[in-house]
């Protein structure tokens, strides 16, 4: 029993806040400042390798492991696949999220370069599925 006291709140802290983490992305097309409006790298398996990594180093504190949500973020596998749910991951991805001034998401663009996030994003696309599958 005092085991499990002990060990609860540290499972708890596992998805707390999350410093962003470098990521390399070697192999893939430099895509410069100029932000891209779809995904350069859909469907591009180095990419969602890349981006498999790096959602887990940098999301999947908030958003789940494997983008599976334990409801304190989007469960990030519904995201509308192709170009919709590029522009709303972009928007998102650039302008982070605010409510009520208390940040819920931050700006991650200001830490992730566009290969990094569009990486990130062509891995999402590789666990989608459709609202209500699981």
């Amino acid at each position: 029993m005092l085991a499990a006291c002990l060990v609860a709140p540290l499972l708890a802290w596992g998805h707390g806040n999350v410093t962003p983490q470098n990521v390399n992305t070697e192999g893939l097309e430099p895509l410069g400042k100029e932000w891209r409006e779809e995904n350069p790298y859909r469907g591009n398996a180095k990419a969602i390798e890349i981006g498999a990594s790096a959602y887990n180093q940098n999301c999947a504190a908030c958003h789940g492991l494997e983008a599976k949500s334990g409801g304190i973020a989007p469960d990030l596998r519904y995201l509308e696949p192709g170009a919709t749910g590029d522009e709303w991951y972009k928007e998102r991805v650039i302008n982070g999220a605010v409510r009520d001034g208390r940040v819920f998401m931050p700006k991650m663009a200001n830490f992730l370069d566009q290969e990094a996030l569009w990486a990130i994003r062509s891995y999402l696309e590789s666990v989608h599925v459709e609202e209500g599958n699981n």
